[in-house]
């Protein structure tokens, strides 16, 4: 999974942790609980540090109830501060507002997605509806939306810069766009519409996380690895011993471990059972399943969409985008979608006459898809990607990414060893500028262990922002590759080492940050632009300067054989059938989901129906089946907007056409003028703005036909 997800929190079910959750709910008797130490303010180095030390768990549940009680004090300052409404006393100290819950929100969200074990999930259900409670009373607060709306309406708003001007519109606009306006029993039940969505969004979750760590696939024939890449085999007989199995071989239900079976294994059913059980996570009919509660959530999004005036919840989600329109997205996507059809017939037809010719005697089917993939691609472009592997180092790779980030942006990565951090895999570089002033720090965590949730992704622990004193960004990075054996170089496949350059991307969209308010900054911008800087970032690893002096061969030290990038360049649009097709699937289904009329539906056979209407090729499967899309009900974040990877990816391949253009990847003045509209403005101007500024015009959409090798007719 890739993409900026801040405060996503996929959860593990873990044993009944009911009397710890009881005991830090106590009442007091009026006896006021002593302030836990992960309320106070971050102290250390770089304007603080998360104080990862200082957690404790149990503390979670009350810390909370204080945070949230203050953070509500400083509301109803605002809101009953005597003086007239400005900018300043309303809408700057909105700004200022909450920051206790909000560090502490960022901890135990770290805990939630990374350490996910013992009390977390129960606590997770505890205060997951507090927080949506809260929400809701700052934006039906009748006193602070007055003072909003009469800064909306006056006079100052002409005196504001374009920044201050749009953070007041985007202020004033989401008080109701979340029900400022609502008559005082409407606000009622929103607000009981929110908590409710809020548990739904934690159980989900929590269900997909107990499938991704509770299913594996054990292997005690080593005759059934035949074809596994010797990495793959030792990372898996690895994570059987982890397991308490030595001497077998274990598949975890993650990406990470699936992907590599079904491209290489030999072994047809090995292959079927690992893509079932992967593929099933959240479907498999017992306590774990997802399909109640996607109903319960598709039910009560649609209720709370029409009682805010929109028809769909896709349209209330949607306002706000680049694409503001469910036709809109649906535009762009059938523009792809027939063409990478046909392009998944003639894949499919490549395979097969390969499976034919080898006495097969097999109809392609979606476990197939990938190993067959794979000798089309040996025979058509004699690439074989387990001859790239070993030329794929994790370390060299983000050595490589931080070096790109300095010929680009001019950012210097220094690694300190004396700050605190929530597990001992995580490390820390301290981030500079080209002048040596200090720009932020970047947390990584790339390996997977259990409580963390799969794929990969971005977070901002800080925001970057400039009111009354510079404050500096604080980003991670993580990840879920496996590990290998004790002292060997962690390898990843091509794939990886894109998804890795993919999230550095938007961890550099958070350090490039140069604004003053903390709701404008770094990747606080539209959900289809979010991904545009950071798919845009995947084109510099297969950079000439990149490969030959960071992809060097794990034992010889020898660079990467010129032969090989020339290889993955004429192969670079192979498989695009398959990679647009699967992904499309998943923005169809979400699109169609949050845009139905439907009182009642059945995620299952809707998933069935829509693929069926839509001309889904039966070999391959959606990227992300319902029962376990994330993106779309682990919260409300991409839910109507899973489009946005595509929407995202025609300004990328329309951006990166301008430094073709320019000769290099690394051209000075293409780099200052991408830093300047785009990585360092988060959202202080329109994005299309932005884009235009870069591009010199409006997208030219006939790009991601030509990135993906479909014809642009």
């Amino acid at each position: 999974m890739r993409g900026f997800h801040k405060f996503q929190r996929p959860l593990l079910i873990a044993a009944a942790c009911v009397a710890a959750i009881q005991s830090v709910n106590a009442v007091d008797n009026g006896v006021e609980q002593p302030m836990s130490a992960m309320l106070e303010p971050w102290t250390g180095p770089f304007g603080g540090v998360p104080p990862w030390n200082l957690v404790r768990q149990e503390e979670f549940v009350a810390a909370f109830d204080q945070a949230i009680a203050q953070a509500q004090q400083e509301i109803d300052t605002i809101a009953n501060n005597p003086e007239p409404p400005t900018f300043e006393n309303t809408i700057v100290a909105l700004e200022k507002a909450g920051r206790t819950l909000e560090r502490l929100d960022t901890l135990f969200s770290v805990h939630s997605s990374n350490l996910n074990l013992g009390p977390v999930p129960d606590i997770e259900r505890a205060v997951s509806p507090k927080l949506a409670e809260h929400a809701d009373k700052i934006t039906q607060n009748e006193k602070l939306f007055a003072r909003i709306e009469a800064v909306f309406q006056s006079d100052e708003k002409s005196n504001l810069t374009l920044a201050q001007q749009r953070l007041l519109d985007d202020r004033y606009r989401n008080f109701v766009r979340k029900g400022a306006k609502l008559e005082p029993e409407a606000k009622k039940k929103l607000s009981q519409i929110n908590m409710r969505l809020a548990s739904l969004f934690t159980d989900f979750s929590q269900n997909v996380l107990h499938d991704e760590q509770s299913y594996v696939t054990w292997i005690d024939d080593e005759a059934r690895l035949t074809g596994l890449p010797d990495s793959v085999v030792a990372a898996m007989a690895s994570a059987a011993e982890e397991r308490g199995k030595p001497g077998q071989w274990a598949v975890t239900n993650t990406r990470s471990s699936m992907d590599p079976v079904l491209t290489y294994a030999d072994d047809r059913p090995l292959r079927e059972e690992v893509w079932r059980t992967y593929y099933n996570r959240g479907d498999n009919g017992d306590a774990h399943d997802n399909n109640t509660l996607i109903a319960e959530i598709l039910k009560l999004r649609r209720t709370r969409a029409n009682m805010l005036g929109y028809p769909t919840h896709a349209h209330w989600r949607l306002e706000g985008t680049m694409a503001k329109t469910p036709e809109a997205t649906m535009d762009l996507m059938m523009q792809v979608w027939p063409k990478a059809v046909a392009r998944v017939q003639e894949e499919v037809a490549d395979m097969q006459q390969i499976a034919d010719q080898s006495g097969a005697k097999i109809k392609i089917q979606p476990w197939d898809y990938r190993y067959y993939a794979e000798k089309v691609r040996k025979a058509k472009y004699d690439l074989d990607f387990n001859e790239v592997k070993p030329y794929l180092q994790l370390e060299k790779l983000r050595e490589g990414m931080m070096w790109a980030a300095g010929e680009l942006f001019g950012l210097q990565f220094k690694e300190t060893t004396d700050l605190p951090v929530f597990h001992p895999d995580v490390r820390v570089w301290e981030v500079n500028d080209a002048d040596g002033n200090h720009v932020g720090l970047w947390y990584f965590d790339p390996y997977a262990r259990e409580g963390k949730r799969s794929g990969a992704w971005m977070s901002a622990y800080r925001a970057q922002e400039n009111i009354d004193k510079p404050i500096t960004t604080i980003v991670s990075n993580n990840s879920n590759f496996v590990k290998g054996a004790a002292g060997e170089p962690v390898l990843i496949s091509w794939d990886d080492a894109v998804t890795l350059f993919h999230e550095f991307g938007h961890a550099l969209h958070g350090l490039c940050s140069k604004v003053q308010y903390p709701s404008q900054s770094g990747t606080s911008v539209a959900r289809d632009y979010v991904e545009f800087p950071s798919q845009l970032l995947e084109h510099w690893l297969d950079t000439p300067e990149v490969l030959s002096r960071y992809c060097v061969h794990c034992q010889t030290g020898q660079p990467m054989p010129q032969e090989l990038p020339d290889k993955i360049a004429n192969a670079a649009t192979f498989n695009q059938g398959f990679g647009t097709v699967e992904y499309l699937a998943s923005a169809f289904i979400d699109m169609k989901l949050h845009t139905s009329d439907r009182d009642e539906i059945d995620p299952d056979a809707f998933e069935r129906e829509t693929l069926k209407a839509i001309g889904m090729p039966e070999e391959l499967p959606m990227r992300h089946r319902t029962p376990h899309f994330q993106h779309i009900f682990a919260s409300d974040s991409y839910s109507a907007g899973y489009y946005s990877y595509l929407w995202s990816d025609a300004l990328t391949a329309d951006a990166a056409e301008v430094f073709d253009e320019a000769g290099s990847y690394y051209d000075p003045a293409t780099a200052k003028r991408l830093h300047d509209s785009v990585m360092s403005v988060g959202d202080t101007i329109d994005p299309a703005d932005g884009f235009r500024a870069f591009r010199g015009r409006d997208v030219d959409t006939s790009a991601l036909l030509r990135k993906r090798g479909f014809p642009t007719k």
